[in-house]
């Protein structure tokens, strides 16, 4: 049975019960949010025997979680690097890991991740296939839709816990977009290669016409489909278009078919949203996609900051959490201009939980404001051992203390404030 099988029948599985001792809630809480479709849990049936495998739970209710992307290039291929990734990723505490590799040999890079890390995995399926197809000369505007779903397939039956797939690109969305053109059109790379092969072979999205294919194929699996946003705005320009919500409008039916027939699904979303419109994004979401698990990227809320992005992308995940988005995916500082290296992925990790604890707090959770409090507390009584264990990163507090034992950093110095008789 799938989890939501299980859900339906009043059984709490292991799953359930792993996630609720995490997030610190009743298991009942978890079995009842998996039955309203506002829970997902991330897991391959495939890792039935991985006992250092750490089973992650999405969505209301729950800590607020964060994606870390790793993966080769075409121009840069190095899969002793990439393992150094996955293992920063983990360090620095991310709770997913995405591969997204496109260069080298993706299926062993794949395998590789799958083994070391002892979190949750995800991909782009179709990146596996695009690649392929080019070793030999082809593009994957000639693919067929039985090579799509079959590289979907191999990458499930390789343990992949959850698969971004661009089911909601349709005909009708990409006729909108078309009509009304965007300043920079289309950035999400899967739903790029989506779109040219629609235009090219005057066909409908294979993903969205044989959806129910998909469904049957990942509920094998038990594992979660995340329905991209291929549509996603790219700029500011572009935020809140009547393409982006067409497509988001589909994930919410796409969303409904796979729950009726037990298949877990989380929805993604932006993007380069302003300020002033994260709070509607996220509330149309969760009207249009029955309040599923909301995964954004970033949003980040200005273009002008290359560089930066992990920083842009941190005030818009922290608002984007508060108002209800339930998984942020990092933006490193590479973002728009690189392969992001080992610092860049720990600096966007960092970001991003900042981020999610920051939500965490205005959303009142408890466990967060009490790692706040805490930390405080030793803060004032100069327990710089505790504050160093509290911290979201003790690898840069240690880095960083100029105190010693009981003594004042060289901040103030004699001057602290906390020093004064009052």
């Amino acid at each position: 049975m799938t989890q939501i099988e299980s859900a339906k029948k009043n059984i709490i599985t292991k799953e359930m019960q792993s996630v609720a001792k995490y997030e610190n809630v009743p298991s009942k809480y978890i079995r009842d949010g998996i039955v309203k479709g506002t829970i997902v849990i991330l897991k391959n049936n495939l890792r039935k025997n991985d006992t250092k495998f750490r089973i992650v739970g999405i969505g209301k209710g729950l800590k607020i979680k964060v994606n870390a992307n790793i993966g080769t290039s075409p121009l840069n291929v190095n899969q002793k690097y990439e393992e150094q990734k996955v293992l920063i990723s983990i360090k620095y505490g991310a709770d997913v890991i995405m591969d997204l590799s496109t260069g080298g040999n993706i299926q062993k890079i794949r395998k590789m991740v799958i083994g070391i890390s002892k979190l949750p995995v995800g991909t782009v399926p179709i990146y596996g296939l695009i690649c392929d197809l080019a070793s030999k000369g082809k593009k994957f505007i000639n693919a067929t839709p039985k090579q799509m779903f079959e590289e979907v397939e191999k990458q499930l039956s390789d343990g992949i816990d959850f698969v971004t797939i661009h089911c909601g690109l349709n005909l009708k969305a990409l006729n909108i977009l078309k009509k009304k053109k965007r300043l920079v059109g289309i950035v999400s790379r899967g739903g790029s290669f989506i779109a040219e092969w629609m235009s090219h072979n005057k066909k409908e999205n294979p993903f969205y016409e044989y959806y129910d294919d998909l469904v049957k194929l990942v509920k094998k699996y038990d594992a979660v489909i995340s329905l991209g946003d291929g549509l996603r705005p790219g700029c500011i320009a572009d935020n809140t278009d009547e393409a982006q919500i067409a497509e988001l409008k589909t994930l919410g039916e796409l969303q409904q078919y796979a729950f009726r027939r037990n298949v877990m699904t989380m929805i993604e979303g932006p993007g380069h949203i302003p300020i002033n419109n994260i709070e509607k994004n996220i509330k149309l979401q969760k009207k249009y996609c029955h309040n599923a698990p909301f995964y954004v990227l970033g949003p980040l809320t200005t273009d002008i900051a290359p560089g930066y992005d992990h920083i842009t992308s941190a005030i818009g995940g922290a608002l984007a959490g508060y108002f209800g988005a339930d998984f942020l995916c990092y933006v490193t500082p590479a973002e728009h201009l690189s392969l992001p290296n080992i610092d860049d992925v720990k600096n966007g990790i960092i970001a991003s939980r900042i981020a999610a604890h920051s939500a965490e707090i205005a959303r009142g959770y408890k466990d967060s404001l009490k790692i706040d409090y805490e930390l405080s507390k030793a803060r004032k009584n100069f327990d710089w051992k505790k504050q160093k264990e509290l911290a979201l990163d003790p690898f840069e507090f240690e880095r960083r203390l100029s105190a010693k034992s009981k003594d004042v950093c060289s901040m103030c110095g004699e001057f602290c404030a906390m020093k004064r008789k009052i």
